[in-house]
């Protein structure tokens, strides 16, 4: 099974929206993981609220660190981190340089949250 990475520095916003879309879309055919360079250790409660809003439960996710988590995957997606973006080795990298919404109104972080809901159905459209 390949495996794909959304990664961003907190891993309580963009990464974690991106897997569980990814989820969502990829009906099993991937192993989906987000993972933060710098964890908050907690998903943002904004994007908690908005997404269960529009229906995403994002259950059983976690704020994590890059390095608690699988070190060779096939797909890495970063969120627009930069330089701080954590290295890990992928066969095909992609940077979608999404905006940070964590300090966003809620208008605008639902607007982050459309854009990477589109990102991520063109990535699994793309992938199959």
């Amino acid at each position: 099974m390949k495996t794909i990475l959304f990664v961003c520095i907190e891993n309580s916003c963009r990464s974690q929206i991106a897997e569980a879309y990814a989820n969502l879309y990829s009906n099993s055919k991937y192993q989906v993981i987000s993972a933060g360079s710098n964890p908050s250790g907690s998903i943002n409660p904004t994007a908690m609220k908005l997404m269960s809003e529009l229906g995403h439960k994002m259950a059983g996710q976690y704020s994590k660190s890059v390095d608690t988590v699988v070190q060779n995957v096939d797909y890495l997606i970063s969120m627009g981190c930069g330089d701080s973006c954590p290295n890990v080795s992928a066969k095909d990298r992609i940077d979608w340089d999404i905006p940070d919404p964590k300090d966003m109104n809620d208008k605008e972080f639902k607007e982050v949250i459309g854009l990477i809901d589109k990102n991520v159905q063109s990535l699994i459209k793309n992938l199959t």
